[in-house]
């Protein structure tokens, strides 16, 4: 029998180390309730930037919480804080503790956090870590997330909608709460109209309203006599006054309200295992991670999507990561496992010219991003530390480029490769690639996209630096999406100029340049002789978006942003929003 086993007080004072770090867990979640909160009365009272504060506050609280509760514990501890016989007590006691939780597997994660960080853990400690590769954290789940639920009778599907948007109060009265549900009732009728003359027999909705935005969501299911769809409710508030601005049925519009390319949630759930459950009933096809991250617990979700490649990982013993597709990046060397779809980019040593920016102004371009509102344009770039790989797994082209010119993001672990810092991303299809391989229709609409993706997030305060092709991906859903983020800035930092006029004969000749041109100063109508599009799609690129390539328009963008407009970029085609 071991020491530790044999020692009453030393069992009584590791459950109570466990209690300690369930409680700061406990405590963690009432802060971050308590930030969700206020979503409401930011929506009531189009309090934008108040939102955008609570959104990087919430962000920047689960490290905030660890440093508390590391320092709590190092205190309570002294000299025996990094005994690992201690420390495996704490885990078996903590693993009790927290078993009866619904959430059980977020509290497991914060203790994952303190202990690699008292460990300084490189790869995964099984002994300090709760890992489970093979755990799915919702299948025990049986405890049904709060809803409210309406029958429906044939002709009474406005009443309903009435009584719905009843149950839901704010402060703010609706313009026109009958018009807003007919507009409902008209909107279901007309997208399942396959369903039968009438197609709805009854609706649910999540007790919990989801805030993110300018917008607030009812999310919930609709059935028909033998079929179910999605039912988002998306409301805003014009100038105090409530409206109904669409309403979502369709699989593929909510998976991108959903999207890794978009901010998160505000929504005060009490748990959250039981709302994934549910999610993922209106989205089976979405990674499990994703939901756990959308939903603010981006921790979680990193855990998952740990769990659910390395489970992939194994059971693929005989693939080897190799290069992701694209051009090689000047940056980031970028690869990835064929099987499974993610990219890991990790900061090279040193960069080719003419990219001059430092290592550590490419990690705060990430942070940036992952404090923005992404607008559906950027995607969720998660920063993992220490991942641990077997050297034989990676391909040897992709293994001497690692080791040549990453060399101080990794060191060599035995048999293993251990990365530093890498970014894990999911992985998009490289648009310049794309365009190539599509039908002329389909490469048209790609290019199309791209120019609202440039626009989105111009109007989001974004100027991606580099607009080439490459440096964006094209989603399972046709949508652009940037990626590369080592030049891109916020566009209230950059000076948009129109190109000089050649002052003489010799300058008009010049094949280069004939300015001087400074590190924000950005020239908008050259934009186009670098994209390496054909005719017909760089025309159909300026028919559609041809502003973007006018300094008047860039400059306007910027005027409005620094005059502190919020500009709106809605989630969902405008096709979608009711009359």
């Amino acid at each position: 029998m071991s020491a530790s086993l044999a020692d009453p007080a030393r069992l009584a004072e590791a459950a109570a180390i466990a209690n300690q770090i369930r409680d700061a867990f406990a405590d963690y979640h009432a802060r971050f309730a308590a930030i969700t909160r206020r979503a409401q009365g930011r929506f009531e009272r189009c309090d934008w930037n108040g939102a955008r504060e609570d959104a990087v506050e919430r962000i920047e609280l689960y490290d905030r919480c660890i440093a508390e509760a590391s320092d709590a514990l190092q205190a309570r501890l002294g000299e025996h804080a990094r005994e690992r016989e201690l420390w495996a007590d704490v885990h078996a006691a903590y693993a009790q503790a927290v078993a009866p939780l619904l959430d059980g597997e977020l509290y497991k994660t914060f203790f994952n956090t303190l202990t690699r960080r008292f460990f300084k853990t490189r790869g995964v400690d099984p002994a300090m870590e709760f890992v489970a590769l093979d755990i799915e954290p919702t299948d025990s789940i049986t405890h049904p997330v709060a809803r409210h639920s309406y029958a429906v009778s044939e002709d009474r599907l406005v009443e309903t909608f009435m009584r719905v948007l009843d149950d839901y109060p704010f402060a703010v009265p609706y313009a026109h709460r009958t018009r807003c549900a007919a507009g409902i009732a008209v909107r279901l009728q007309d997208d399942l109209q396959h369903w039968g003359p009438h197609p709805v027999r009854a609706v649910e909705l999540l007790n919990t309203v989801f805030y993110r935005e300018r917008r607030a969501y009812l999310i919930g299911r609709v059935f028909g006599e033998r079929s179910f769809s999605p039912c988002v409710i998306a409301l805003v508030n014009d100038d105090g006054a409530l409206k109904v601005d669409a309403v979502l049925t369709l699989r593929s519009e909510v998976v991108q309200l959903f999207s890794y390319s978009r901010s998160y949630f505000h929504a005060d759930l009490g748990t959250v295992g039981d709302a994934v459950v549910f999610l993922r009933t209106l989205l089976p096809g979405k990674p499990i991670d994703e939901l756990y991250t959308v939903l603010g617990r981006a921790k979680q979700g990193k855990t998952e999507r740990y769990r659910t490649f390395f489970r992939q990982f194994a059971a693929q013993p005989g693939e080897r990561l190799i290069h992701a597709e694209g051009e090689r990046g000047m940056v980031m060397a970028v690869f990835t496992l064929p099987s499974y779809a993610l990219v890991f980019k990790i900061i090279r040593d040193r960069f080719a010219y003419p990219k001059d920016v430092a290592r550590e102004e490419v990690e705060a371009k990430y942070s940036l991003v992952f404090h923005h509102d992404r607008v559906g344009r950027l995607v969720d770039a998660q920063p993992f530390r220490f991942l641990r790989f077997p050297r034989a797994r990676f391909a040897p082209e992709l293994l001497e480029e690692l080791l040549d010119t990453c060399a101080g993001s990794i060191s060599q672990d035995g048999e293993d490769l251990v990365l530093h810092l890498c970014y894990v991303e999911r992985r998009l299809r490289p648009l310049n690639l794309y365009v190539r391989e599509q039908t002329a229709e389909a490469a048209r609409a790609a290019v199309i996209d791209y120019g609202q993706a440039i626009r989105d997030l111009a109007l989001s305060n974004i100027f991606p630096g580099d607009l080439l092709l490459k440096n964006f991906g094209m989603s399972r859903h046709g949508r652009a999406i940037f990626y590369d983020y080592d030049e891109l800035c916020l566009v209230t930092d950059c000076r948009f100029r129109p190109v000089p006029a050649p002052r003489n004969h010799e300058e008009e000749m010049e094949s280069g340049a004939w300015f001087y041109a400074h590190g924000n100063d950005v020239f908008p109508e050259q934009f186009p002789r670098f994209l390496g599009l054909s005719p017909p799609l760089l025309g159909a690129l300026m028919h559609a978006h041809g502003e973007i390539f006018r300094v008047e328009w860039w400059q306007q963008v910027q005027a409005g942003l620094v005059s502190g407009q919020r500009n709106d970029v809605a989630p969902y085609p405008s096709q979608r929003r009711l009359p």
